[in-house]
């Protein structure tokens, strides 16, 4: 009788203890679980589009003001910090590791599901192409996110050794092993272009366009309904990541790992891949002849405005980029202060010292008449265009940035500029910033523009054939360097173009160009350091009392040419997990 009574009373806890265990437990009820993946559509595309969300290039960083190229007026900016000595692996505002492994991750629990999901249930053949490219997409997607993490982290380790990132090939749970060590520099690199060839397996197609007849149907799906392929890889998956956008980023990751700060040796076979990959995504333009004539304005209203993807109608010049949002943030954030700005991003003399005189020779030469008692005149047209400097106009009004310009002139107030410029480029006139009649206007960011891609293959083509090379491409690097700067405005015959006969002189004209070109959309701070170039050049500016111009130091460059061409890994990832190698130096 006692062990019955026993047994019972166990019983009844048992039972109580379930009772409870059951009653703490949260019922979904209006709640999203990971299982909704498996029967919404919509909820597991989510998946792919957070890492979509996540592409570093969705917005503009102005690390330019870390660079030789420009300072800010903002003291609390983190780039400012940086550049003046503050970049340690605690403190890393180009970081990018969180972003792009969390990315990373995203996309490989995304593949592991492609498959099970029903994209469209009632279509099979739809449902295929569906599945089809969301895996181009999301292989291609996984290979922008570790490029970008190998240009932040890329760098020879603690160790001696040329490392790169870790590799992540399948969704990592809380309790997996998160201890992964460093791929090494040339591992990571093969890994990236195994995942862009894998997403062309399945992005046959160069373009999202919608097709009218079966014979333009891309390889692998001869034979499908065209209506039904236009539903899938139509017009309306514009923006997303293409064959294309792949084949130019092959381009992209080739050109850093030939770079100096990793083609160690100097191998001249990476040169010769880069410009392969670069060749072959420009022939597919057209070649030279596919060089936008206007894509060096490409933000100008006229152009943006223009925009109608309904009608299929985009810009020659845009590779890819973001949709468009209506916006004021940018002009409000960079126009002078006497048009309603904040003025901070404020180009150096150091980059309005790199524009050349207008007949294409540096200010430096004698041959291109430079006058010192008015720096401004004769000059590159690309100058006025992208620097608002002293008696240059900026929506309609002449800015001036010496004595006597008010607010507008060098260290007035807070938001005057600190080097006598202001930022013209990627601003729009239109927008009104009087706070009486604010205006907003459409804008876009930019992922990838064509003049990157023929820059990137004259960097390349010059370094694997010399300046009139043209491997198997029909182009050499003289011949894009010569229409970049026909385009610009440069006075033809461009008589110092002609008179550039080696490797090393080429290397420094197309280095000075793609600092023009792509001057404050985010390259120079990175270029500087695949070149291993001086990271410690001074900023300066000019102060100008009418006929008296003097050149001065605005900020210095704190950096360590020894060891910061490399950027650090996070510094409580290094002390979590013993796998990972820290930089050298860091």
């Amino acid at each position: 009788m006692r062990y019955l009574k026993i047994y019972s009373l166990l019983l009844i806890l048992s039972i109580s203890f379930g009772a409870c265990k059951k009653l703490l437990e949260p019922e979904n009820d209006n709640h999203s679980t990971i299982d909704r993946i498996y029967k919404d559509p919509a909820f597991a595309e989510g998946l792919l589009m957070t890492a979509y969300a996540k592409i570093p290039t969705n917005y503009l960083s102005f690390n330019d003001v870390a660079t030789d190229d420009a300072v800010t007026n903002n003291k609390l900016n983190d780039y400012l910090r940086m550049a003046t000595g503050q970049w340690s692996a605690l403190y890393n505002p180009v970081n990018q590791w969180d972003n792009c492994n969390s990315a990373i991750l995203y996309l490989n629990n995304f593949i592991s599901i492609i498959d099970t999901v029903a994209w469209k249930w009632s279509n099979s053949e739809i449902n295929t192409m569906f599945v089809r490219r969301f895996k181009g997409e999301a292989y291609a997607l996984r290979g922008l996110f570790e490029y970008h993490l190998l240009q932040t982290i890329g760098g020879v380790g603690a160790d001696n050794r040329l490392l790169g990132i870790p590799l992540y090939d399948k969704f990592i749970n809380v309790s997996d092993n998160f201890n992964v060590p460093r791929a090494t520099f040339a591992e990571s690199v093969n890994q990236i272009y195994s995942d862009f060839d894998k997403a062309l397996e399945y992005l046959t197609m160069d373009d999202y366009k919608n097709i009218t007849l079966a014979s333009q149907l891309p390889p692998g799906l001869e034979g499908v309904n065209v209506t039904n392929y236009n539903s899938v890889f139509g017009l309306r998956a514009n923006q997303r990541i293409s064959g294309r956008i792949v084949k130019a980023m092959k381009a992209r990751v080739a050109l850093l790992a030939a770079s100096p700060a990793f083609n160690t040796n100097n191998d001249p076979a990476l040169w010769v891949k880069a410009a392969g990959y670069a060749g072959a995504a420009i022939t597919g333009i057209g070649g030279i002849a596919g060089l936008d004539p206007n894509g060096h304005r490409f933000y100008e209203a006229a152009r943006v405005d223009a925009i109608n993807l309904a009608q299929n109608k985009d810009q020659i010049e845009m590779l890819w980029r973001r949709a468009i949002a209506t916006t004021n943030t940018r002009e409000q954030s960079n126009f002078p202060p006497s048009l309603y700005g904040l003025g901070y991003v404020n180009p150096t003399q150091n980059l309005v010292d790199a524009f050349p005189a207008k007949n294409g020779y540096p200010v430096t030469n004698p041959l291109s008449n430079f006058n010192p008692a008015s720096p401004y005149a004769n000059r590159d047209p690309r100058l006025a265009l992208y620097i608002i400097y002293n008696g240059n106009t900026m929506s309609g009004k002449a800015i001036t940035t010496g004595v006597g310009g008010g607010n507008n002139a060098k260290d007035s107030i807070q938001t005057s500029t600190r080097t006598g410029y202001y930022l013209k480029k990627l601003l729009r006139e239109d927008v009104n910033m009087n706070p009486v009649s604010t205006s907003t206007k459409k804008h876009y960011e930019v992922h990838m523009r064509f003049t990157e891609l023929f820059l990137i293959y004259a960097e390349a083509a010059n370094e694997a054939y010399g300046p009139d090379g043209t491997g198997s491409n029909g182009f050499s690097a003289r011949n894009v360097i010569a229409a970049i700067r026909k385009r610009a405005g440069i006075s033809q015959p461009d008589n110092y173009l002609i008179s550039i006969t080696t490797k090393d002189d080429m290397r420094k004209l197309i280095r000075n160009e793609r600092r023009l070109e792509l001057c404050f959309e985010g390259f120079r701070f990175w270029d500087l350091r695949r070149w291993k170039a001086d990271l410690t050049e001074t900023a300066k500016g000019i102060n100008i009392n009418k006929t008296n111009l003097t050149v001065v130091d605005v900020e210095p460059r704190s950096y360590n040419n020894e060891y910061m061409h490399s950027g650090p890994l996070p510094e409580r990832e290094v002390v979590k997990y013993n796998a990972l190698v820290q930089n050298k130096g860091w």
